[in-house]
């Protein structure tokens, strides 16, 4: 009796892998679009005191222009504006 119920796990466990193995092979040939729920991408910007990136329209600025930076916290603001 327990050959035949690990025989059944065995069969249940390989029969979910090849599905699973299907479904990312036919999302991957659609490029990604099936049932696909991702948000676009952002592009982030560097925090010029830690290095830290972080999302524009989240960090703290200084400046306007092509002379705004933008800052993960207001110590790296603090910083870059004491120097």
């Amino acid at each position: 009796m327990a050959r035949v119920l690990l025989w059944i796990v065995l069969f249940y466990l390989v029969v979910r892998a090849v599905r699973r193995l299907l479904a990312g092979l036919v999302e991957g040939m659609n490029g990604g679009a099936a049932g696909s729920s991702s948000k676009p991408a952002v592009n982030l910007v560097r925090d010029p005191v830690c290095g830290t990136f972080v999302v524009p329209s989240r960090a703290l600025t200084s400046g306007t222009g092509s002379e705004m930076r933008f800052f993960c916290s207001e110590r790296c603001r603090q910083a870059w504006m004491s120097r």
